[in-house]
């Protein structure tokens, strides 16, 4: 029956990241789990504000199956708080020390758009800056990534936490996030970083009706040749239009991150790693046995 399996094309290529001098292949799709150490999350069952949820999140998260972890002390939610780098640096310093001294062969991403928070976690010695501004909050992230040879998420937002949700308005979507992301990555490139992520941005400076729109044409972020980081795990653009809440959100959660998977994602940046890396496991049999 072989001859009545169509040819799978959405993920027909391997990418490789130099983290840190040591190449890391992506033949398969990946799951990041997310460790928020905020008080002020959209999703309150996220937050992890004391150092026993902290290693209690991450011991969960790599059990259950995650490559990557991404840790986080800064909120992003719309309207969020401003916090100075120093405040973000106490609310994550335990969860990198652990994560790196417990979990070796995770690799260990840090959120943060701020420059002294990035050359703080990345002189401890984690192996992503992930940047939910994509370089325009402080673009000498691009340089400070690139000083220790380590991979950077180049995300799609307009403004700030604070602003962003006033700022989303666009003649065509797909075509300015592409061309607003593109200049960012030649930006990004002329500063020295060679290894980039593209992440669309879902959530930011974009309502849930954009959010969807965008989300239908995910595969074109392919021609970037980058790999490509889909995080919608439990966003609006889920629980708004199944007129719900964050924490009822799983199912509408996996529906999506299927979809994502079919569009060619190659991480998938979720706060329930068990079921993301089930849903890859299902999905790698249909598609390559």
């Amino acid at each position: 029956m072989e001859f009545l399996r169509s040819e799978n094309t959405t993920f027909s290529r391997e990418r490789v990241l130099n983290i840190r001098g040591k190449l890391f292949t992506i033949s398969t799709p990946q799951v990041m789990g997310i460790v928020n150490c905020t008080p002020d999350s959209f999703y309150p069952d996220s937050r992890s504000t004391t150092i026993e949820k902290q290693q209690k999140l991450i011991d969960l998260h790599v059990k259950n199956g995650a490559t990557w972890l991404d840790i986080g002390g800064y909120s992003s939610r719309p309207g969020a708080e401003h916090i100075s780098e120093q405040g973000e640096i106490e609310r994550i310093k335990f969860a990198i020390a652990y994560a790196l001294e417990t979990y070796p062969e995770v690799k260990i991403s840090v959120d943060t758009f701020q420059s002294g928070v990035a050359s703080y976690a990345l002189e401890q010695g984690i192996h992503l800056i992930n940047d939910i501004s994509g370089g325009l909050i402080n673009p000498e992230l691009f340089s400070i990534t690139a000083e220790h040879r380590a991979p950077y998420v180049l995300m799609h937002m307009r403004g700030t936490p604070q602003t962003m949700a006033k700022l989303n308005r666009y003649d065509n979507i797909l075509r300015d996030v592409i061309v607003e992301l593109g200049t960012q990555l030649e930006r990004a490139r002329s500063a020295g970083l060679n290894d980039i992520i593209i992440d669309p941005g879902f959530g930011f400076a974009k309502n849930s009706e954009q959010n969807l729109e965008l989300f239908s044409f995910l595969e074109a972020f392919q021609l970037f040749e980058c790999p490509i980081l889909v995080g919608i795990s439990r966003k609006s653009m889920i629980y708004k239009t199944l007129e719900t809440d964050p924490a009822d959100s799983l199912n509408g959660t996996t529906v999506l991150n299927t979809i994502a998977l079919n569009k060619g994602a190659d991480i998938l940046r979720v706060h329930d790693v068990k079921e993301a890396v089930e849903t890859v496991k299902l999905w790698e049999i249909i598609n390559y046995k």
